[in-house]
């Protein structure tokens, strides 16, 4: 028993150091980018890799938020990843919960049709086709209905939605209650962990998408913040014209780009910690049964 324990006891030391490894590897980058987008440029180049802001200056952020370009991208960023977020949550709720529902006609073929997306894709040229010839060209819709629905996000609601008791849905149908009147009141309230969790897996997707936006989008004004990102990093490191900043303020390529990529990092920092909370929990609930 006494070994057994001492076996325990140090293969959870050697899981532990594992981790706190993976962890330190994960962090130092990232402690990079934002030291470096609070020092100056003079101190970037100086030293080759920075740990802690080093001749602290704000003149990078003071040139990003003074720039129309990156505040513009940041709203558009902002408006496809809330409401896309939004309307993908609405079809997956309501398309898994007509899927928990074996007596549902043509419910089997749908599950085959789910399952067959998680292997096959229609590729990018088929639905570039299909989004053009439906008129979202330039549209900031393109960037919204692409992967409506995920189909493991999917899958898992609709395997946690299985496993409430049938009970609850007939005594409501007994009262009177419609399936839209059981999916809002009843499954959405009891599902609250699982729809955050999945919310914010949808949202980080949007967030991070950049590839559509060059795809459909043609009105630079309309590209959200990870195109200009992109832009930034692969160019020169200017976002254009910056107000107020005077004629001669230098831009300090190498920490704009830093400060852009800090800057459009924060918003998915800021909500996960109000979200951590329901996260392995929302991920587990449904994941046994399928």
């Amino acid at each position: 028993m006494g070994n057994k324990s001492l076996s325990a006891k140090l293969s959870q030391a050697v899981l532990i150091a594992v981790l706190f490894a993976v962890s330190v590897v994960m962090i130092i980058p990232i402690l990079h980018v934002v030291a470096s987008s609070f020092s100056s440029q003079a101190a970037l180049i100086q030293s080759k890799f920075l740990l802690f802001p080093t001749d602290f200056s704000l003149d990078a952020y003071k040139y990003v938020f003074s720039t129309s370009t990156f505040m513009d991208g940041m709203k558009i960023s902002l408006l496809i990843t809330v409401a896309g977020t939004a309307l993908k949550m609405l079809v997956t709720l309501m398309l898994a919960y007509a899927l928990a529902h074996k007596d549902m006609p043509g419910r089997k073929i749908i599950n085959y049709a789910v399952l067959i997306t998680l292997v096959f894709s229609a590729g990018m040229i088929p639905n570039f086709i299909t989004f053009t010839s439906y008129g979202l060209k330039n549209s900031l819709w393109a960037l919204i209905l692409p992967a409506l629905i995920d189909p493991f996000n999917l899958i898992v609601i609709r395997s946690f939605i299985q496993e409430i008791p049938a009970e609850i849905e007939e005594s409501a149908k007994i009262d009177g209650a419609n399936d839209a009147r059981i999916l809002f009141s009843i499954i959405v309230p009891l599902s609250m962990a699982t729809i955050a969790t999945f919310s914010l897996f949808y949202a980080v997707v949007i967030w991070n998408s950049y590839f559509d936006a060059i795809l459909y989008i043609n009105e630079a004004k309309k590209f959200p913040v990870q195109v200009l990102l992109r832009q930034i990093i692969l160019l020169s490191g200017s976002l254009g014209d910056s107000s107020g900043m005077g004629l001669d303020f230098y831009v300090p390529p190498r920490t704009v780009r830093m400060a852009v990529i800090t800057a459009a990092t924060a918003p998915i920092l800021v909500v996960y910690p109000f979200l951590q909370k329901y996260f392995a929990k929302g991920v587990m609930l449904g994941s046994v049964k399928g």
